[in-house]
């Protein structure tokens, strides 16, 4: 189910680092070199893979950025911050 702005913002607290954009919550993360980058993205992809909800990727050498939303519900749900919340354990 789709969450309301104020549950939104509730949920923000918990994932530091990201922000929301419209309908999505996006986050920025930097590494050492491409190697270090790609090996981050892999360990999304199978957390991704798991949960079965794929987050958008965008890869530049050593930055990383990460944007989830949930395409069925036409914005955030619970399981956007779930996500989210893996990706930073990592």
């Amino acid at each position: 189910m789709r969450l309301t702005d104020d549950q939104i913002q509730e949920e923000l607290i918990n994932v530091e680092g990201w922000e929301r954009r419209d309908q999505l919550i996006s986050r920025m993360f930097e590494f050492g070199n491409f190697v270090e980058a790609m090996a981050f993205v892999n360990k999304v992809a199978d957390a991704a893979e798991e949960m079965d909800h794929h987050p958008d990727i965008y890869i530049s050498y050593s930055k990383v950025q990460i944007s989830v939303y949930t395409h069925s519900e036409g914005g955030l749900t619970e399981l956007d911050f779930k996500l989210a919340k893996a990706v930073n354990a990592f």
